[in-house]
């Protein structure tokens, strides 16, 4: 992948994630001045690595999780807005008052709407704005999951990479004490 600019999406930096470089020669990578301190903290670097890229993909799934929770609400709301401008007399309905317990109502034909915006406010709109903010947040919410959804890529990729690093090093240890050991 690295290299190849005919995917710019691939080389694409992402904003807050740390790019992890492919141990390719470890003897070349651990004598390095930073590897210096021996093979156990140059291991408990990259588990630290490890264990942020971690933490990162937690973060990011929840974040997705909200997202993909948000716009099925966004698209009923705005099926809502669609079914209130074709009304043109009452409407009777039943809605959730809490768990398992539905009321009937009587729904006017009405040109106003009253969303909730998140932090006990709600405010009133006309059919119309409803819809365009209703529409507005659904691109938005959409564009920001398909974000987030190339984010956990782009990090599964490195915490792979930071895995085999690991690996590597820590086999490259292994035969080096064995030779060691044979020499002796």
């Amino acid at each position: 992948m690295e290299g190849d600019s005919s995917d710019s999406s691939n080389t694409k930096s992402i904003p807050g994630i740390p790019k992890a470089v492919f141990v390719d020669n470890v003897d070349e990578f651990m004598n390095l001045p930073e590897n210096s301190g021996g093979v156990e903290k140059v291991l408990r670097r990259l588990d630290e690595q490890h264990g942020k890229y971690k933490f990162m993909e937690y973060t990011l799934a929840t974040k997705r999780r909200r997202l993909r929770q948000q716009i099925p609400d966004l698209a009923r709301s705005l099926e809502m807005i669609e079914k209130l401008k074709m009304q043109k007399t009452d409407m009777e309905t039943k809605f959730l008052l809490s768990d398992q317990v539905f009321v009937k109502a009587n729904v006017p034909a009405t040109n106003i709407v009253y969303l909730w915006l998140g932090a006990n406010v709600m405010l009133e709109y006309s059919l119309d704005d409803a819809e365009k903010l209703l529409t507005s947040n659904m691109a938005t919410a959409k564009k920001n999951l398909e974000c987030i959804e190339h984010d956990l890529d782009f990090l599964r990729d490195q915490w792979t990479t930071t895995e085999v690093n690991m690996a590597r090093v820590y086999n490259w240890d292994v035969k080096r004490r064995q030779a060691a050991k044979a020499s002796s």
